[in-house]
């Protein structure tokens, strides 16, 4: 009897799902859940790590970021960074992916050629681009062959951000491609058929099979875009720290500058608090927008 009982208890299927979910739930717990609620906690203190250690202050360091006219650049900033890359790497990986996914000559070379860049690391991305667009580097060089002035690129409050936007989008383009092109394959070819059959044109294709197909792919392209561009850091890092004049500081460096330029953990935890906050209202607003009923 005692038997039995033993072996129902192992066939439960809640038992036996717990049983498989408890490592995930520990490893989630510990380096997902746990820090976030640090950082939370944080953010409501003061002081720093050190022999004094940390004390409680409330909503103060909230209160410096309403009032701190640096960080309503760099959230303007991060806003700016993130439209201005978000929009050009999708439609134009799209445009990609829709041609590279015919019948062409060397099209394996190009698939690999375009998805190149998202294998490349960010800071020597970051660095490529630094050269390419300093004031005596190839760039001005080839204004200079058409008799156009030398542009100051990552010296210049407006150039700068343009130079880092163009690095991020030809650094996501290539994974982008990559998922625009799976999704285009799992469209059934007999819906192209039936269209043809039809007669419809290729644009009507595209229109009302194509993007319809590609609304769950889209749906993952934009919020894996928005959260690469939302942590960027390693291209400001590199390329301009910040400047000139704060102009290209986007939030996760500004976060970085205050943690540990200024040694403001609290303060630098509650600007992480906002950002984390974002990341999921622009997340959630985007499912609600892309998402299925």
């Amino acid at each position: 009897m005692q038997k039995k009982y033993s072996k129902s208890w192992l066939d439960n299927d809640t038992v036996a799902a717990w049983i498989f979910l408890t490592p995930a739930l520990i490893l989630l717990g510990v380096f997902i859940i746990w820090p976030i609620a640090y950082l939370f906690y944080l953010s409501f203190t003061g002081g720093s790590f050190t022999l004094k250690g940390t004390y409680w202050i409330g909503l103060k360091n909230y209160w410096r970021l309403l009032l701190d006219p640096d960080f309503w650049q760099v959230l303007g900033n991060t806003f700016y960074f993130t439209v201005a890359t978000i929009i050009p790497s999708l439609v134009i990986s799209l445009g990609l992916a829709v041609l590279l996914n015919r019948s062409i000559p060397l099209r394996g070379i190009l698939r690999s050629a375009y998805f190149l860049p998202s294998i490349i690391s960010l800071v020597a991305a970051g660095l490529g681009f630094r050269w390419l667009f300093q004031t005596s580097g190839p760039v001005n060089g080839l204004l200079d062959f058409f008799g156009i002035p030398n542009i100051p690129w990552l010296g210049d409050t407006f150039w700068a951000m343009p130079v880092i936007i163009l690095m991020s989008i030809w650094k996501q383009l290539g994974f982008n491609m990559v998922v625009f092109l799976a999704g285009l394959q799992a469209i059934p070819p007999s819906r192209y058929e039936a269209a043809d059959l039809d007669g419809a044109n290729a644009w009507q294709q595209f229109w009302y099979i194509t993007l319809p197909g590609l609304r769950p792919t889209v749906i993952f392209a934009v919020i894996t875009t928005a959260i690469f561009t939302l942590r960027s850091f390693e291209q400001v890092f590199v390329m301009t720290g910040g400047g000139p004049l704060n102009s290209t500081n986007l939030l996760v460096y500004y976060i970085y500058q205050e943690a540990f330029g200024q040694f403001d953990f609290g303060y630098a935890a509650a600007a992480a608090t906002v950002l984390l906050a974002v990341t999921v209202v622009l997340v959630y607003l985007q499912l609600q927008t892309w998402g299925e009923e």
